[in-house]
C-alpha cells in the first residue's frame, strides 16, 4: 500500500509541474518571412516543423509597428500608450542610446510574475526599453541579462554598440555576425542549468534588423541575400534550442512561442505578404505578424488559430500557466488566451475590440473580421503615417487582408459599433495631445549616464 502511495505521490508530481516558458521574438521580421507563412524564398525547415507538431496563429498582433513600445507592450500585458512608452523623450518613435526614458520599474513584467512563482528567468538578446540600470533586465523581473541593449544600428562614435552581461558592458563594439549563435549557446546553457527547476527564457533576436549580419556560416548561403542568410541561421538555432529540450527530456514540459516585434519593411528581401503595408504602419504588415507555438502533448499537432490574440496576452496567460493571476491594482490590455493555444474546441477570442496606435494617433479598430481604419483631421509628421484626409475605411479581414475592398458604406451599423470602440479608447488611453485616463507615467532619470566599456 505504501509502495502505492509514493507512485501516486510522485505522479502527482510529475504532473504538477510549472511548464517551462521560451518566447523567442525576432526584430522586423516580415508575416510572409518564413515557410509555414507563404514563404518560397527562405528555408525554414525547423519552423515549418515546429508548426506542423504545433500550431499557426494567424491573427497574431503586436501593438506597434516600431521596437519599443511593442516590446513593453509584450512584457506587461499593456498597449504602450497606457505606459507612455509610445513616444521617446524626443517625441520619436523608439528609445535611443542614453535615453532618459525607460520601462517604469514600478510596472508589473511577466517575468517579475514568473520569477514569485519559483521560475528562472533570463533575457538574451535585444532589450530596447531602456538603457539606465534601473530600466535594465535585471530591474525587471529577470535573474540575467546577455544581449545588445537597443537596435544594432544604434552604434555611435561616442557610445559604440555595446554587448551587456547583466547590468556591465563586456565588449564595445561588439561584432555582430556571431551574435545569433553566441544568443543561442547562451540559450543552451540557461536550459542545461535549469532543466531540474520550471523556466522563462526570453530570447529577442537581433535579426533581421537592417544592418544584417548573418553568421559566417550561412553567408550566401540562401537564394535571398543576407535577409535570407539571417532568416535561416534563426531557424537552425532554434533547431538547436529545440533538440536541448529533448536531449533534457523538457520538451512536454515546455511552450515555445516563435513571433516578431513587429513586420518587416518591406525591403532587402522581407516580406509581408498577403499583408498591406510594412514596419512602422498600422496596416496589417505593420502590426500582423508570424507566430507559431509548440508544446508536444498540450497544442493539437498541425492546427491554426484565426483568432484575433496578441502579444498583450503573454502575461496573463503565462501568469496563468504558472499558477497565478496579475494584480489587479495595474490594469492590463491582455487576457488568458489559454483555450485558443490549446486547441480548446470553440474557444474564441477575448478581444472585444484591438487597437492600432501610431505613435499619438488612434488610427484603427478591429472587431472580429472588421478592422476600422480611422479618418485623421490632421497632418501627421512621421514615417508612414496617415495624411490629412484620409477617408474612413472598413475591411473584412477574413476576406480581404490586403485591405483593398473599402466597405465603409455598406455596413453602417458596424461602422457605428467600432467606432464606439474606438471612441472607449480615446477616454481610456488618449489620442493624440488628448491624454486618457488610464494613463501612467513611463520611467525617467534625471542624468543618463552611456553605457561604455569600462577599463
Amino acid at each position: 500500500m505504501k509502495f502505492f502511495i509514493i507512485v501516486s505521490l510522485l505522479i502527482t508530481h510529475a504532473t504538477a509541474r510549472k511548464p517551462n516558458l521560451i518566447l523567442i521574438y525576432m526584430d522586423d521580421m516580415g508575416y510572409g518571412d518564413i515557410g509555414c507563412f507563404g514563404s518560397t524564398k527562405n528555408r525554414t525547415p525547423v519552423l515549418d516543423q515546429m508548426a506542423r507538431e504545433g500550431r499557426r496563429f494567424t491573427d497574431f498582433y503586436v501593438t506597434s509597428g516600431v521596437c519599443t513600445p511593442s516590446r513593453s507592450s509584450l512584457l506587461t500585458g499593456c498597449y504602450p500608450r497606457r505606459l507612455n512608452m509610445h513616444i521617446d523623450q524626443n517625441n520619436k518613435w523608439v528609445l535611443f542610446p542614453n535615453a532618459r526614458k525607460g520601462l517604469n520599474p514600478e510596472e508589473t513584467t511577466v517575468a517579475e510574475l514568473l520569477k514569485k512563482q519559483g521560475y528562472a528567468t533570463t533575457c538574451i538578446g535585444k532589450w530596447h526599453l531602456g538603457d539606465q540600470p534601473k530600466f535594465l533586465p535585471t530591474n525587471h523581473g529577470f535573474d540575467s541579462y546577455f544581449g545588445i541593449p537597443y537596435s544594432n544600428d544604434m552604434g555611435r562614435k561616442n557610445i559604440p554598440l555595446p554587448l551587456l552581461r547583466d547590468d556591465k558592458v563586456i565588449e564595445a563594439p561588439v561584432a555582430q555576425s556571431p551574435v545569433t549563435r553566441r544568443y543561442t549557446d547562451e540559450a543552451v546553457k540557461f536550459i542545461k542549468a535549469n532543466r531540474e527547476k520550471p523556466f522563462f527564457l526570453y530570447l529577442p533576436h537581433t535579426s533581421v534588423h537592417l544592418p544584417l549580419f548573418p553568421g559566417e556560416d550561412f553567408k550566401g548561403k540562401s537564394a535571398n541575400g543576407k535577409y535570407g542568410d539571417w532568416i535561416e541561421e534563426v531557424d537552425a538555432c532554434t533547431g538547436v534550442i529545440l533538440q536541448t529540450l529533448r536531449d533534457e527530456k523538457l520538451d512536454q514540459d515546455t511552450l515555445v512561442i516563435f513571433t516578431s516585434d513587429n513586420g518587416s519593411n518591406g525591403g532587402r528581401g522581407g516580406s509581408n505578404t498577403p499583408l498591406k503595408g510594412a514596419k512602422g504602419s498600422t496596416d496589417e504588415g505593420g502590426m500582423r505578424v508570424a507566430c507559431v507555438m509548440r508544446w508536444p502533448d498540450k497544442i493539437p499537432a498541425n492546427s491554426t488559430c484565426s483568432e484575433v490574440a496578441s502579444t498583450l496576452d503573454i502575461l496573463p496567460t503565462f501568469a496563468a500557466l504558472a499558477g497565478t493571476t496579475p494584480s489587479p491594482d495595474q490594469k492590463i490590455d491582455g487576457h488568458n488566451i489559454r483555450d485558443l493555444i490549446l486547441g480548446t474546441p470553440g474557444a474564441k477570442s477575448p478581444h472585444k475590440a484591438f487597437f492600432y496606435y501610431h505613435t499619438t494617433q488612434l488610427q484603427a479598430v478591429r472587431s472580429g473580421k472588421w478592422k476600422l481604419v480611422l479618418p485623421q483631421e490632421q497632418k501627421f509628421e512621421g514615417w508612414s503615417g496617415k495624411k490629412k484626409d484620409t477617408p474612413i475605411q472598413l475591411y473584412d479581414l477574413s476576406l480581404d487582408p490586403g485591405e483593398k475592398n473599402n466597405l465603409a458604406t455598406k455596413h453602417p451599423d458596424i461602422l457605428a459599433q467600432l467606432s464606439g470602440f474606438a471612441e472607449d479608447a480615446r477616454k481610456d488611453l488618449g489620442d493624440g495631445a488628448k491624454e486618457g485616463k488610464g494613463q501612467r507615467k513611463a520611467g525617467w532619470v534625471e542624468e543618463s549616464k552611456p553605457l561604455l566599456l569600462q577599463n
